[in-house]
């Protein structure tokens, strides 16, 4: 008999697998503020401070003490503490937990995992203000990155799951004929069987949206998920467990099958945990040192990463210039850089920008550039909403040092936020480089850095561009060009390197936006990601198919 989560929720699944399948717009959950109530920004925030100064309640095994200090790069106190758990006791409680959900079969658990989206959805703007004052994101980017987006990313890597599962039947009669004998007959039963207990280690900046691909497609398939949390980002992916485990547990599951574990930058546990045999799946998003050493050495896992990489723009020409500054502005600005799609390295030749008023030169393009940036940020009460704050001093620092890289097109300077005097918050740093100074432009500088790359023709540009991507990897590959030799040949350089390609984006569409249930966050090609958000290879390997065969 069909689980009542699933008959609740079958008619959303299979409309999010023909999505999939299409691949144009669609999503479930709203992004517009208003469908979530008149009172919702009002009632998201009172649920977020009822948090601070207080202790997370997670009510799972093996606690030793609890911790936590995270700090909003808004200036505002949290001083939330939350349980610290044996990683031990919550593999065990996981895997003591994976019975009944492997028996619930598919269906049903993809039942639950909807349930529990759509729960995370009603909460989206307690999630706002909790990725917020963790992240630095600006209210309104966390809201619809963190709530409606991150949630369509979940729904889409359930959606795989639940369609690649049902494409093995559960049953099946075997009959071969014989000539004039009986024909052989055997009943064949096949049972999907999860790998093994799951272990998603999360990031500082999009903790949900990069989070939940993983989690839901391990859940969904049957395996337990231990959530490990960036010290520094605790509570949006604390509120995700806390929901989760309810959820489960009002279904008659065990809700040990989603825990949270926590560290600090002090005594960090990801690299132990993710050796333990016992975990057979590790989801990673940060930054490529890390990523690469779990590749090399979790040989006992199916490791998935999102690193970091170089991602690149071609400037060749465009039939409509200050419509095109206009969208790099906003590309590069957007929550300071602190994106893994956002672009850095903008190639652009000495041939000059062709455009339908004559060809503007590349130092008057840099130039050009620039002052687009600060037009969009001239506004202080707008600027902050683009920018949102600095999570990490890190980037701060990495920020400061960039300056010597190359000449100064736009000075980054501080911005006072009109609510949070204690913001970090900072602007572009653009810099002009030749195409001769490779260590400064081929390599990633996560944050608000931008690097005009001056080569001699566009051939050149598309060459250099084409050599990063593959030596350093990149999420996102732009081209603004009217020449369709030039268009084709990117094109063909950005299937050769395994590389998202835009072209001519000079609207309300950005390089650094993906969009749930058609783009392809990442494609798995390149050394940026050895994955991809979502396709089905992302979730096929995290469960095996097993066969039971009799005469009948």
């Amino acid at each position: 008999m069909p689980h009542a989560m699933f008959e609740k929720h079958q008619a959303l699944l299979q409309r999010a697998v023909a999505a999939i399948e299409s691949r144009g717009y669609w999503s479930p959950y709203a992004e517009g503020p208003r469908a979530y109530g008149e009172s919702a920004i009002a009632d998201g925030h009172k649920a977020f401070e009822a948090y601070r100064g207080a202790q997370f309640y997670l009510d799972q095994p093996g606690v030793i003490d609890r911790g936590g200090a995270e700090v909003s790069p808004y200036g505002l106190p949290l001083n939330i503490s939350y349980p610290r758990c044996r990683a031990d006791a919550l593999i065990d409680a996981g895997k003591a937990a994976m019975p009944g959900w492997i028996k619930a079969g598919a269906d049903t658990r993809a039942g639950v995992c909807l349930e529990i989206l759509a729960r995370l959805n009603a909460g989206s703007f307690e999630m706002a203000h909790a990725v917020m004052h963790t992240t630095g994101q600006a209210l309104m980017m966390a809201f619809q990155a963190a709530g409606p987006h991150a949630q369509d990313r979940g729904l889409e890597a359930v959606a795989y799951a639940w369609r690649e599962m049902n494409h093995v039947p559960a049953l099946a009669l075997w009959e071969k004929p014989q000539g004039k004998n009986p024909p052989l007959k055997m009943e064949k039963r096949f049972t999907i069987v999860p790998r093994g207990v799951a272990l998603v280690i999360a990031c500082s900046t999009f903790p949900t949206w990069n989070g939940y691909p993983g989690i839901f497609a391990s859940l969904v398939t049957g395996n337990p998920v231990i959530v490990k949390a960036h010290p520094a980002v605790i509570l949006p992916l604390a509120l995700a467990v806390s929901v989760a485990r309810v959820g489960l547990k009002e279904a008659g599951f065990d809700p040990n099958l989603v825990s949270l574990l926590i560290d600090d930058p002090e005594a960090p546990v990801a690299k132990e945990v993710a050796m333990r045999p016992e975990v057979r799946l590790i989801d990673y998003t940060g930054g490529p040192d890390f990523g690469n050493w779990l590749e090399q050495n979790c040989r006992h896992a199916i490791v998935y990463t999102e690193k970091a990489g170089v991602n690149c723009i071609v400037v060749d020409s465009i039939d409509d210039y200050k419509a095109m500054l206009k969208n790099l502005a906003f590309t590069l600005s957007l929550y300071s850089g602190q994106m893994c799609t956002t672009p850095q390295s903008i190639f652009v030749s000495r041939e000059g920008v062709k455009t339908p008023e004559g060809v503007v030169s590349a130092e008057q393009f840099g130039r050009d550039l620039a002052n687009a940036v600060s037009r969009l940020l001239e506004d202080p009460v707008r600027a902050v909403e683009v920018l949102g704050a600095i999570q990490s001093p890190a980037t701060l620092a990495r920020l400061d040092a960039a300056q010597e890289l190359g000449e100064v097109l736009r000075a980054s300077s501080a911005i006072a936020h009109p609510q949070w005097p204690e913001a970090n918050i900072r602007s572009p740093l653009i810099l002009k480089v030749a195409a001769t100074e490779q260590d400064a432009y081929a390599k990633e500088r996560f944050g608000p850095i931008s690097l005009v790359v001056e080569t001699a023709t566009a051939a050149e540009s598309l060459a250099t561009a084409e050599r990063v991507i593959r030596e350093q990897g990149a999420i996102t590959f732009a081209l603004y060009s009217t020449n369709p030799l030039l268009v084709e040949r990117a094109e063909e350089a950005a299937l050769r390197v395994g590389v998202a390609l835009s072209i001519n984006l000079t609207g309300a569409v950005f390089v650094n936006q993906s969009a749930g249930f058609s783009d392809f966050h990442a494609t798995g090609a390149n050394p940026a990601a050895n994955a991809c958000l979502t396709d089905s290879a992302f979730v096929a390997s995290r469960f095996f198919v097993v066969q039971s065969r009799r005469h009948v």
